[in-house]
């Protein structure tokens, strides 16, 4: 029986049920450490937030999240362990790294001058998903990388080539970050070029470009898509993203099809840095972001449009349960 690794031990595949497919407990942007003013880290209120969320999408049937926080945005393992622990909700972990522009790519730039750090980046990823994170006891069981928008970096292209290797070495799926809804095709492109079975990568962040032909575009290399950051009507209004569901449903694709929200935590305890109020037209625009929208609100307005039940848990149960078989 296929099993994965969540941050309290393996589990099947078949127990992973409703699934989240691109999450995070807490945001940490690199440099929010050296603010003077930044609220000290503090692993028990954030775990309380979360498991407070969380409970509260378990109530509408999640059981299963997966955090995409790379190793270079604050991802903190046992805070992921002690959150499972606490909600029952099953936690798969990533190892990986984030886009140039937004990450930690000097020191891997510093070594590139000398060193394969392709290579090394592969070794890795390789270690934290064979051998577990640190002294956590915690295996990745997902690989998480990300692009700049309109562009693979010579960074990017090092990270993607690295995490496909250790794709085809392992068959720890691949879950990705796409900016401003570019460079899909290309990411699923240079991953399947490397090595990496098509489906066992998911291109993230799909619903940031409304453009069908750029989905299917997508969903010709044979992976996976995600509509990930439902809930972010900053980004794009979920009327749009509901309308591309809906479309790519109707013309064949829910077998290749996940939903999730990017939820980040609560903005005022989760986001490291300065004490963080947002201002009221902001907080509309995210007024829906959290872990138990796409279960309170979208599937509802789905199925009111005609996607049936087996539709709807193609794309939130069987489809993960077949990117981690």
């Amino acid at each position: 029986m296929a099993t994965v690794n969540t941050v309290l031990g393996p589990i099947p595949t078949d127990e992973l049920g409703p699934t989240l497919i691109h999450e995070h407990l807490l945001m940490a942007m690199p440099g929010w450490e050296c603010d003077a003013l930044a609220v000290p880290y503090s692993r028990e209120a954030i775990a309380r937030s979360c498991v407070g969320a969380l409970e509260r999408a378990k109530a509408y049937g999640m059981k299963t999240l997966v955090d995409a926080t790379p190793i270079d945005l604050g991802r903190d393992v046992e805070l992921q362990k002690e959150v499972s622990d606490r909600s029952g909700i099953n936690i798969i972990c990533a190892t990986g790294l984030y886009m140039e522009a937004m990450g930690k790519p000097a020191y891997l730039k510093f070594r590139s001058q000398v060193f394969d750090t392709a290579t090394e980046i592969y070794e890795t990823f390789m270690k934290e998903i064979t051998q577990g994170i640190g002294d956590t006891g915690v295996k990745a069981g997902v690989i998480k990388v990300a692009t700049g928008q309109g562009e693979i970096s010579p960074y990017e292209e090092r990270v993607l080539r690295a995490a496909a290797w250790a794709q085809k070495e392992t068959g720890v799926p691949i879950i990705t970050h796409t900016e401003g809804g570019t460079m899909g095709p290309e990411q699923a492109a240079l991953l399947i070029s490397e090595g990496a079975t098509p489906e066992r990568i998911v291109i993230g962040h799909i619903g940031g470009n409304a453009n069908l032909q750029y989905h299917t575009s997508v969903l010709e290399k044979g992976v996976y898509i995600a509509f990930d950051r439902l809930g972010i009507e900053a980004l794009q209004p979920d009327t749009l993203r509901k309308a591309c569901i809906i479309g790519l449903v109707g013309i064949g694709y829910a077998d290749r099809i996940m939903l999730s929200h990017d939820y980040c935590g609560d903005h005022s305890v989760c986001w490291l840095g300065r004490p963080l109020e947002l201002p009221d037209f902001a907080k509309g625009l995210i007024a829906h972001w959290h872990y138990e929208h796409v279960f309170k609100n979208i599937i509802p307005a789905l199925k009111e449009a005609g996607v049936s039940d087996d539709k709807i848990d193609t794309m939130m149960v069987q489809n993960p349960r077949r990117l981690f078989s």
